[in-house]
């Protein structure tokens, strides 16, 4: 088997705007208790944990995470298919290093060690 999705995150300008929206529509219980008031999204029977938060910088966008066990590397590898990096490997946590790339139709995608 490839690589998993293991992680989604949708952000905006107005992320409590967002989070009321998701939690709403999707009935998905958001936990914004942390020290950057990310909204994170319990992964449900079936499926993955996200996250719903205002963008940190530039528009929002839904980006989709995949695991990996070398960030750079994949990174560099993606870089070699015809990607740009966004974001370098980056540690967000203890528990999670992400860094992201832009494919060659320029979609956001994320790497994450967790």
């Amino acid at each position: 088997m490839g690589s998993p999705v293991v992680h989604f995150e949708i952000t905006g300008n107005d992320g409590d705007l967002l989070k009321k929206f998701y939690g709403e529509l999707f009935e998905w219980k958001i936990d914004s208790d942390n020290p950057l008031n990310y909204g994170m999204v319990a992964a449900e029977e079936g499926g993955i944990g996200g996250g719903v938060s205002k963008a940190q910088q530039g528009p929002g966008m839904v980006t989709v995470y995949v695991a990996t066990d070398d960030i750079t590397a994949s990174l560099n590898r993606a870089t070699e298919l015809g990607a740009t990096v966004v974001m370098p490997e980056t540690t967000v946590s203890d528990e999670v290093t992400i860094g992201l790339f832009s494919d060659p139709e320029g979609n956001v995608v994320g790497l994450a060690k967790m």
